[in-house]
């Protein structure tokens, strides 16, 4: 039990000397197409790091205010609807790439957050409120209701699923 902890711990270190030497040995037969790749990496990052940041300020917050009895409370077993609630809504006013919201999914998964409520979360992310006049004026009213209100229910049903097979 000890080793599968260790290494986890060097996971990211393994995965990192990976790309780098990928990078190292494919410099060899592209240079050009390499140095572009870093090039794009770079300007990734640079977009990137703001938004870590700031997720990282949100989990600092977190830590302070928020213990796990509260995390329990509002998304643990014990959470019931308003749980559901609470992802489904969080999930629909979320915003930017979903990749900066896992940091934050796992800290609250560490602390007790019910599984099925971190997939209606990332579920529900597909709903955005910014785009749903265009929805609208597409498709039309009806259409955008009867179909948020089935990813709704649909993020239930997954949400149930993932804690049926967790179990």
């Amino acid at each position: 039990m000890e080793k599968k902890k260790k290494g986890k711990a060097y996971a990211g270190y393994y995965f990192l000397g990976l790309v780098v030497f990928l990078y190292f040995f494919l410099f060899l037969f592209e240079p050009e197409k390499t140095q572009s790749s870093l090039l794009a990496t770079g300007n990734l990052l640079v977009k990137i790091i703001p938004v870590l940041i700031l997720v990282v300020f949100f989990m600092g917050i977190m830590n302070y205010f928020i213990g796990p009895q509260k995390v329990l409370k509002y998304v643990g077993k014990g959470s019931g609807i308003k749980g559901w609630f609470l992802a489904i809504s969080t999930g629909i006013l979320s915003h930017g790439p979903v990749y900066v919201w896992f940091p934050l999914l796992k800290e609250l998964r560490d602390r007790g957050m019910r599984k099925g409520l971190v997939a209606a979360f990332l579920y529900n992310r597909s709903v955005k409120i910014p785009l749903l006049p265009v929805m609208i004026y597409y498709f039309g009213l009806t259409f955008a209701v009867v179909l948020l209100f089935y990813m709704v229910i649909a993020s239930v049903v997954e949400g149930k699923i993932v804690e049926t097979l967790e179990e």
